[in-house]
């Protein structure tokens, strides 16, 4: 998959006007039935539907039934409609991390998050492919840190390790997601399934495995590359299992 996209790459300033203000320019006459949610919403769902390069000025005047020139009225280009889209989709993470918020403790905040997220991929793989590494902030962004903090702020760790966690987390997950999209895309581009990948192979790893060159691969359970096994449950706790070290230490040092 490969980034085409950045997050704050049109007009900073307009987007978090829209983000954050009324969304909306006045306009003279009755009230119009395209709107800028309307507008992002027709975007996600193609997004979703058909990648983010399918996204364009043009394509969602089609899809809205509006002339071009009646999106441009709204948002001022697809760089600050991808700020709106990824802001929209990041809102929905916000959800269960405020449930996990209200959790005894810091573990199950971080658990319903990575969970979450890994979710919101999964709905919407088309944010691997937008660089997020200067992101523009808005409320759904911003609610969904302020979830995750209330959730985490009892680990007794400074501001910026709790920064740290966060970015810790959201790293791990995008790179199991990324892995899991990259399969499905796989699928799709060649017409063959998994199992039918490996059975090609087969036969030369047979004989590799046979040869003695590699015996501990040879010597690995027919288990170890089953689909019976959760990657992402186990290096997850074992994440959650390290900071709990440090939790502990912080707590009795």
């Amino acid at each position: 998959m490969r980034t085409t996209d950045s997050s704050g790459g049109g007009d900073v300033s307009r987007s978090l006007e829209l983000l954050w203000g009324t969304g909306e320019r006045a306009t003279q006459g009755p009230k119009p039935g395209l709107t800028l949610g309307r507008i992002v919403t027709a975007a996600v769902e193609l997004a979703d539907a058909e990648g983010l390069a399918a996204v364009s000025m043009r394509r969602l005047s089609t899809e809205l039934g509006a002339g071009t020139m009646s999106l441009y009225r709204h948002v001022p280009g697809r760089a600050e409609l991808v700020d709106l889209m990824l802001d929209r989709v990041q809102g929905e993470t916000a959800h269960p991390a405020e449930d996990a918020a209200a959790a005894p403790n810091w573990r199950g905040t971080v658990e319903a998050a990575a969970r979450g997220e890994l979710a919101l991929y999964q709905a919407h793989p088309w944010l691997l492919s937008v660089n997020q590494t200067r992101p523009v902030l808005g409320p759904g962004a911003v609610g969904g840190m302020e979830a995750m903090l209330a959730g985490i702020k009892d680990m007794g760790l400074t501001d910026p390790e709790l920064i740290s966690v966060i970015i810790m987390v959201s790293g791990y997950v995008s790179g199991v997601a990324r892995t899991q999209v990259h399969a499905v895309e796989a699928r799709t581009a060649t017409g063959i399934s998994d199992d039918e990948f490996w059975r090609a192979q087969e036969p030369v790893l047979a004989a590799v495995m046979t040869s003695g060159r590699f015996p501990l691969m040879a010597g690995l359970s027919a288990e170890a590359f089953g689909p019976g096994f959760d990657h992402f449950e186990f290096g997850l706790q074992r994440l959650l299992d390290g900071l709990a070290v440090l939790v502990e230490r912080r707590a009795n040092p």
